[in-house]
């Protein structure tokens, strides 16, 4: 990741501008305090990027997704014990990532990356769909990155294992190691969030389908499963066709879709041009 520009915050003391004060509104929320492993975990990794400089903690940009975050946040809590809470991070690469605890991390350029909500969307459905699969933990233990007896351990041993974990799991959510089964699972469940959330679930396919034949260092690491990207298009597709009652209300076709415009004047609109 690239150091923020954005890591102090704006000082909201006084006020001058509608446009200054409408910044220091869009904050970043803050982890849940500490009641079991995955919070432990989600607070380490928070502390970890906010030390390194790459939490955003206000920008307009925060307002420019809430819609789409709090719809997203209200379909798929009751699959969760924790409250979901998306948060921005400074990086040139489109992307986002999850971390136990219910955070959600979102690149400031995968805002301006997105051509339409419904892909932005599909995107955060996805995330919290492996959040609530518990993917990261899943995949730690499977690759033996923690012993059973350390998670055991990890509540009575304080913040420093945690803190170990969260690093580990930071890198592994930026190189998405996770299966094509795995992907496909938080595809499936992400759709399900999307139609719930009201947003058309065929966002996430119109991206896969936009960027499939793409070079991979242009296209997020969400996507970068290709040429595998095709079996989980399918994927998805067979869940519309098998669920009509959930998905036939919802137009298949790009041209419906609701372009997402980030503000002009926010700071981060130097990535447009494909800066860092």
């Amino acid at each position: 990741m690239a150091t923020s520009r954005f890591k102090k915050p704006v000082s909201c003391a006084t006020p001058l501008l509608a446009a200054v004060a409408s910044v220091c509104a869009a904050q970043a929320p803050v982890p849940e305090p500490v009641t079991d492993l995955e919070t432990e975990i989600g607070q380490a990794a928070y502390e970890e990027l906010r030390d390194n400089g790459e939490i955003i903690d206000q920008s307009p940009l925060y307002e420019s997704m809430r819609q789409v975050t709090d719809a997203v946040s209200r379909a798929a809590q009751s699959r969760y014990d924790h409250p979901f809470k998306f948060i921005l991070v400074h990086e040139a690469q489109p992307n986002a990532f999850s971390v136990p605890g219910g955070m959600i991390y979102v690149t400031d350029s995968l805002l301006y990356f997105v051509k339409n909500t419904e892909q932005l969307a599909g995107t955060l459905c996805h995330e919290a769909s492996h959040t609530i699969h518990h993917d990261a933990i899943a995949k730690m233990k499977e690759e033996e990155k923690i012993k059973m007896r350390e998670i055991g351990a990890a509540l009575l041993l304080g913040p420093t294992l945690a803190h170990t974990i969260a690093i580990g799991m930071i890198g592994d959510m930026h190189s998405l190691a996770y299966s094509r089964d795995i992907e496909s699972s938080a595809d499936v469940t992400g759709s399900d969030i999307c139609a719930a959330a009201g947003y058309n679930p065929w966002g996430l396919v119109w991206l896969f389908e936009e960027f499939q034949h793409a070079d991979q260092k242009q296209i997020p690491s969400l996507l970068s499963d290709h040429p595998a990207n095709g079996t989980r298009i399918s994927t998805v597709k067979k869940h519309f066709r098998d669920n009509p009652s959930v998905f036939s209300k919802f137009d298949p076709n790009a041209r419906s879709a609701t372009p997402f415009t980030p503000p002009k004047d926010a700071p981060e609109q130097f990535l447009k041009a494909g800066g860092s």
